[in-house]
């Protein structure tokens, strides 16, 4: 009987959601919040501007220059990159913290963060998103409305790039149909909490029971 004694609550996972801009990452990793529970969402440090509509702390913790290099200094990140001038970076105490009570977590991220992730947390799940085509995903940065024409079109370069580390996740997303890539998500969501060493740890007491040796009847 190999029943683990000495903990009592299953580690929570960290989801990795990544794509490129436009890629839908930030509207998919709200919806798994609303529809399903257990989950919360680490909201990354920026220094970029916030953009209409976005909430500081829900969105991005949204903070100076100085701030972050600050922050950087005194080891506050478990992760952070430089994407198209601005700085983004994962809290590390705010993570580990719900982690450890055993609350899973989504984190909305590019490649980068989610490549010194992998090395930090190698038992998280990683999963990126592909939009359905060229097409579609510049429609989507245009709809936008906030950036220039300059730095759309910057930003479908980099998404190529981005988009050339897709072998680099466990999971990889059609996000066409909004609805069925949520569902998509959930599933690995669900099966990830089904995995042997969680729920041997949820289902302990059950498994003494059911693993104690039977009374020998004379």
């Amino acid at each position: 009987m190999n029943i683990p004694q000495q903990i009592s609550i299953a580690r929570g996972t960290l989801f990795i959601i990544a794509a490129p801009s436009g890629g839908g990452k930030s509207s998919l990793a709200q919806a798994l919040l609303e529809s399903t529970p257990g989950l919360q969402l680490s909201a990354s440090y920026t220094t970029r501007a916030r953009r209409s509509g976005e909430c500081d702390a829900e969105d991005y913790h949204f903070v100076s220059p100085e701030q972050f290099a600050a922050m950087c200094t005194a080891g506050e990140f478990l992760e952070h990159a430089t994407v198209f001038g601005n700085r983004y970076g994962t809290g590390r105490n705010w993570v580990e913290e719900r982690l450890n009570q055993g609350i899973d977590v989504v984190l909305a991220i590019d490649w980068q963060g989610a490549r010194a992730l992998r090395r930090l947390l190698p038992e998280s799940v990683h999963i990126f998103l592909l939009p359905p085509s060229h097409d579609v995903l510049e429609q989507r940065l245009r709809t936008r409305s906030q950036d220039s024409a300059e730095t759309i079109a910057q930003r479908m370069q980099e998404a190529v790039d981005q988009i050339g580390h897709y072998d680099e996740f466990d999971y990889l997303i059609l996000n066409d149909d909004f609805d069925v890539a949520l569902a998509d998500v959930q599933t690995i969501i669900h099966t990830q909490r089904l995995r042997r060493v969680a729920q041997a740890v949820r289902l302990r007491h059950l498994l003494e029971d059911l693993l104690a040796p039977t009374p020998r009847v004379e």
